[in-house]
């Protein structure tokens, strides 16, 4: 899978960029602007097409699962430990039926040990320059642990089958396209890479 995380920045034209890319193929958009309010983060989904929002995760503002129905929501790690322990009281008031729960976690023991039963888990690798094409992931390797682990880092297109090697099931993406001067082929370029090799 191929997840896109919004940019913390606001891109001009952010909304209609994304409808474009949903267009051609992207199955999954991490909605991450922690300095949105709940309006605004409403009016941003607002502008999104209605067909599309099922390819949407929220990370902030879980409530609004309860408005729109988009794909599902995210918890960061800090929040993952401050209400996963008690889920049944996070989740009581949530519309999360035929939803995904995913998690950030920053250290491979934790994910590994984790008892809850998130549909998958975002694993950050840390910072890498995407603008050294040549930098190569050699940890952590994955494939021995029976839970469906997406790579997080400065992933671009010469990272794919880097992380499918290592056992991830696939990468989380972002500057390698919010900084594109081309975001929509930046994307259709990466995504025609992975699915090539998914397909081995």
């Amino acid at each position: 899978m191929i997840i896109l995380l919004a940019s913390q920045e606001d891109i001009k034209n952010e909304a209609q960029i994304l409808n474009q890319l949903f267009e051609f193929s992207l199955e999954c958009y991490h909605l991450s602007k922690p300095y949105k309010n709940h309006q605004e983060h409403t009016d941003f989904l607002n502008e999104i097409d209605s067909n599309y929002l099922n390819r949407i995760v929220l990370h902030n503002f879980h409530e609004l699962t309860n408005e729109f129905d988009i794909k599902g929501i995210h918890f960061e790690e800090e929040i993952r430990r401050a209400y996963i322990e008690t889920p049944t009281r996070y989740f009581k008031d949530l519309n999360l039926f035929g939803k995904t729960i995913s998690s950030s976690f920053h250290e491979l023991k934790e994910l590994d040990a984790s008892d809850f039963e998130f549909d998958y888990h975002i694993l950050d690798l840390g910072t890498f320059s995407t603008s050294n094409p040549n930098h190569t992931i050699k940890e952590p390797d994955v494939n021995l642990i029976d839970k469906a682990i997406i790579a997080m880092g400065d992933i671009n297109k010469n990272h794919i089958r880097e992380v499918l090697d290592l056992g991830f099931k696939g990468a989380v993406i972002s500057k390698s396209i919010w900084e594109s001067d081309e975001p929509v082929q930046s994307f259709i370029d990466l995504k025609a890479i992975y699915d090539t090799l998914i397909k081995l």
